[in-house]
């Protein structure tokens, strides 16, 4: 069987790449290896993953329909998880044009392409951003998710409808993974628990918005790996699924900074700001 995993050199594709390559199979990976952050970590996850004989590495955009065409074509791809996504929130208010080249138009093309050629199911990532600020917590894939309050929510929510609508017409088993703020070893150096921790050990002050009343379910990469392992390992259905993928441990933001001050040895300088109209005030996991 072969995997296809978009966004390989990413943060959560290096992860179950690398677990996937560690159980003997057959993956090949595709990622633009953009410049959204430092392009040289994404070199160093990558060169970890070439270095095993059953990963093939494919520099593309996914964006590019005929270049994505001719890649199925000729690789035969049994499984698709695609993980290849323009992430952030506030860029995606910045940079909107960017978010919809990367997550609408690519996984239209992705869609395209797993019914063009016979994949046999397809796992994607959404983002716990769709549930917004609902009152309702713990949040769960029965909520409603119809007032996403950013650009990059919209594009998941976007996402999910976009792959029933391929399910229903053409029988393809789509899963989605609505991803619960990730961290842990490779990370993406524009979170929050990387930028605070590099500010702090600096002496920078930290912007800390809503006041700090903010609360994150954070949910470490090897958890987030060995779900989407056990997923792909059990998906003999047909059906469209969705997932939340957890901690089910939401952490207030103060809270977080005091920890990080603890293991660091340095106080943080905290400027406290009004929320932000895109951000979310707390996130928490129904799995």
């Amino acid at each position: 069987m072969k995997y296809l995993v978009t966004g390989s050199s990413g943060f959560i594709g290096y992860h179950l790449s690398r677990r996937l390559i560690n159980e003997g199979i057959e993956v090949t990976g595709i990622d633009n290896m953009n410049s959204y952050y430092d392009v040289t970590l994404k070199e160093s996850r990558l060169r970890n993953l070439i270095s095993h004989d059953n990963f093939k590495f494919i520099r593309s955009d996914l964006a590019e329909m005929e270049d994505l065409k001719k890649i199925f074509m000729s690789e035969k791809f049994d499984y698709v998880v695609n993980l290849a996504a323009q992430p952030g929130v506030r860029y995606s208010i910045t940079n909107p044009e960017v978010s919809i080249r990367s997550n609408i138009n690519a996984f239209f093309n992705l869609l395209e392409c797993c019914k063009m050629y016979d994949v046999k199911s397809l796992l994607f990532a959404s983002s716990s951003s769709v549930y917004g600020n609902s009152p309702k917590v713990p949040s769960s894939i029965k909520d409603n998710v119809d007032h996403p309050i950013s650009l990059y929510a919209a594009t998941k929510k976007a996402n999910e409808l976009m792959a029933y609508t391929y399910h229903h017409l053409y029988n393809i088993p789509v899963t989605g993974l609505r991803f619960f703020t990730v961290y842990g070893p490779w990370g993406r150096p524009d979170m929050a628990y990387y930028k605070f921790a590099l500010n702090i050990m600096k002496g920078i002050p930290i912007e800390v918005y809503n006041k700090g009343d903010m609360e994150r379910d954070f949910t470490y990469i090897d958890d987030v790996t060995e779900s989407v392992y056990r997923l792909l390992m059990k998906n003999t259905g047909s059906d469209y699924r969705l997932f939340n993928i957890g901690g089910e441990n939401p952490v207030n933001l103060l809270y977080f900074i005091e920890t990080l001050e603890k293991i660091l040895g340095n106080k943080a300088e905290i400027i406290l700001k009004e929320i932000h109209t895109c951000d979310v005030k707390r996130t928490h996991a129904d799995s």
